[in-house]
């Protein structure tokens, strides 16, 4: 199945917080650790994204979207740049999101490349992640090149209050300008 993917600005995200909200707490429902525990309230959910639309606002953040074929949010990915000056060429990507009912359609790679080209089309050609180790999400970023760069024992909680490590990946979209 292919989607249309796209990357929102502010006003966007904001018109879409309660599909957004619905993607993400599809996925905390279904027990990713993305940063949130269960049950996760709607008008929390709605609060992260409405401090993602300022992100978004001040050039902080990009979000792409992945609609199915009449305009329902099935799925979403954001790349956070790297505000320091001396890491320019950085940035994190950041909560990759599909919804279950969505799953197993390719989504998340074509989220994953639309990140990765505007990411390295904005110069930043060095990406980070981290992912609960053990869970889906570790095996797909292996698929898409990504890099294993270690494990970091109990970082965080899954939204049952159960602790996971994490695994930290990196990915290189373009060789090191001083090399």
């Amino acid at each position: 199945m292919s989607a249309l993917i796209r990357l929102l600005n502010e006003e966007e995200v904001l018109a879409r917080v309660p599909d957004l909200c619905g993607v993400l707490c599809d996925c905390v429902d279904g027990g990713a650790s993305i940063g949130f525990m269960a049950p996760l309230a709607d008008d929390d959910a709605a609060a992260y994204w409405r401090g993602v639309a300022s992100a978004v606002g001040r050039d902080e953040v990009l979000l792409f979207v992945a609609e199915d074929e009449v305009g329902g949010l099935i799925g979403t990915v954001q790349i956070g740049f790297a505000l320091k000056p001396n890491q320019p060429h950085r940035a994190d990507l950041m909560k990759l999101l599909v919804h279950r009912t969505a799953r197993g359609r390719g989504l998340s790679r074509q989220l994953m490349t639309a990140a990765e080209q505007e990411s390295r089309a904005r110069g930043r050609w060095l990406l980070v992640l981290d992912t609960a180790t053990g869970e889906p999400a570790e095996a797909i970023y292996e698929r898409f090149g990504w890099v294993r760069s270690g494990v970091i024992p109990e970082y965080a909680l899954f939204p049952d209050g159960r602790y996971c490590a994490t695994t930290v990946f990196y990915k290189r979209l373009a060789p090191a300008a001083n090399t």
